[in-house]
């Protein structure tokens, strides 16, 4: 790795420098948490509306190339008509603005149609819970009137435990949601600061994808200033891999919840279930999560439909078993392939440290990160490996014990231990 200058003594300053600058803060790091946290945060602040807007030009870019690749340029070669470099630039404006409106137009519609519902049907959980409660009981008395003894039990249980989340809900939920609209209704500047950031956002956006060439060129330019071409070739393969890994994975991710979620209310129609709109997108935002995603959607869904009718609650459990084994056995790996690279065992790793680190957001995002450290992790060992000219196939290490110059080191530190 070379630095700016050919000076040998400007290279060793250039280094001692760095490592003093990173003792130091990571000194400060240590000793002075509270100040680098918020200091962080008021530079993520600052910045937030950039953020928006490589985050949103980063979702719009398939979109982009879409539009260009396969509607806009086949056009003009069907009419065999040549474009020259005003063209493509005004084609390029007029595919990101298309991108940005249908974005908003998208966003725009699943909130004007969801919403309404969802509030619609949370209002009515908590109006008729009652009638839920006693719904339920007579369904008990009438399941368990054969046997008076676990009757009464399980009616005991039930009239103890169903007062408690009864009181829950209209002593809790209740004046908790009227003090989040009071307290929306009082934070009106921070709406209009998180408006901001986003319109922000989306201006930024616009540039980014209307010059993404040219951002890219210079991000080169740069790592081949810093860095020797080896570092910097190596550099970018791994960048590119991250971007197919991360690309590939949410892309496919969201196709894959989409559709689960439209089978889901096709599926909850036919049977006749309970809010309807409010479990398929429950359903379908949670399958974004792997693995664990669709129990987290389908437990709450499932109770809110026990309290209206018990049986469609069995009927929409046996419903949601059947779709996840579609979606994970077919539906799933004929989307996402092997975007990931990980086995099962990785991903349930990711997902739950993710989780614990970083909540809902780390569940989503552990698994794409997983998998490209992993993939780093792994070509360094096969490069390392490689050097010492030892094989690479893992059958070999499985069918093994050790390897020749292995077994032969392993037997004189046997001798070794037992002489001492």
């Amino acid at each position: 790795m070379k630095f700016f200058g050919d000076n040998h003594y400007f290279n060793w300053g250039l280094t001692a420098f760095f490592v003093a600058a990173a003792s130091m803060l990571f000194y400060f790091g240590i000793f002075h948490m509270e100040i680098l946290i918020h200091g962080i945060q008021t530079v993520v602040r600052i910045i937030m509306p950039l953020l928006y807007g490589a985050a949103i030009a980063y979702l719009l870019n398939p979109v982009l190339n879409f539009l260009e690749k396969k509607v806009v340029y086949p056009a003009f070669e069907f009419k065999k008509r040549e474009v020259g470099k005003r063209g493509r630039r005004i084609i390029r404006y007029i595919c990101v603005l298309i991108s940005v409106f249908l974005l908003c137009w998208l966003v725009y519609a699943l909130v004007m149609t969801i919403l309404p519902e969802i509030i619609n049907s949370t209002v009515n959980i908590i109006n008729n819970f009652p009638q839920y409660m006693d719904d339920i009981q007579r369904w008990v008395t009438k399941s368990l009137e054969d046997n008076r003894d676990l009757n009464a039990l399980v009616l005991d249980l039930f009239d103890k435990y169903a007062v408690r989340f009864e009181n829950y809900l209209t002593r809790d939920i209740l004046p908790q949601l009227q003090g989040a609209l009071m307290h929306l209704s009082s934070g009106v500047w921070d709406v209009l600061i998180f408006l901001k950031n986003i319109v922000i956002g989306i201006i930024v956006s616009v540039y980014i994808l209307a010059d993404k060439e040219t951002f890219t060129a210079k991000g080169k330019m740069f790592l081949y200033a810093i860095f020797s071409p080896q570092w910097a070739n190596r550099i970018l393969g791994n960048l590119r891999f991250t971007h197919r890994t991360f690309g590939g994975f949410f892309s496919g991710k969201i196709v894959d919840s989409m559709i689960i979620g439209i089978l889901c209310y096709m599926g909850t129609s036919i049977l006749g279930t309970p809010y309807t709109i409010l479990v398929s997108v429950v359903v379908g935002v949670t399958n974004i999560i792997p693995f664990f995603g669709p129990y987290l959607g389908a437990v709450p869904c499932a109770f809110l439909i026990l309290l209206v009718n018990p049986m469609q609650c069995l009927y929409f459990i046996i419903f949601i078993l059947i779709l996840q084994q579609f979606d994970g056995n077919i539906l799933g790996p004929k989307i996402l392939g092997e975007s990931t690279g990980l086995s099962s065992f990785m991903v349930i790793l990711a997902i739950l440290v993710g989780g614990g680190l970083f909540g809902i957001l780390g569940m989503f995002i552990g698994v794409p990160v997983c998998a490209v450290l992993y993939a780093l992790l792994w070509n360094n060992v096969r490069k390392a490996l490689a050097k010492r000219n030892l094989p690479l196939d893992i059958k070999v290490y499985e069918t093994s014990r050790y390897l020749d110059n292995g077994e032969k080191e392993c037997k004189k530190i046997k001798k070794n231990v037992e002489k001492g």
